[in-house]
């Protein structure tokens, strides 16, 4: 069950502020709204250094997304954060070349 999850939020929460701070910028008031309750479902898993991206939803093995897709690309002050939404659902975050994050207590 999802409830079981951490809150990004609580995990990391100077992430969230600054994704819902960058969407509200780019005039996206409803995903700026749900990043607050995204849950982390799991991380990226390419053990890339430079990646910390995470998945906030289940996501289809080796499938693309499918219908409903799209990309949506903020401009943070460093590195790259991009969000895979499905149907206005934030199904991960990538978070690529940005110092590490730090994890709330």
């Amino acid at each position: 069950m999802d409830d079981d999850r951490p809150l990004l939020r609580v995990v990391f929460p100077d992430l969230v502020r600054e994704l819902i701070a960058l969407l509200e910028a780019e005039g996206e008031r409803e995903l700026a709204i749900s990043a607050w309750d995204l849950r982390i479902v799991g991380e990226c898993g390419c053990r890339d250094d430079f990646c910390q991206s995470v998945r906030t939803a289940e996501h289809p093995d080796g499938q693309p997304y499918g219908e409903g897709y799209r990309c949506v690309a903020l401009l943070p002050g460093t590195g790259m954060l991009n969000l895979d939404v499905v149907h206005g659902r934030i199904m991960y975050v990538e978070i690529i070349g940005r110092p590490p994050m730090t994890r709330a207590l």
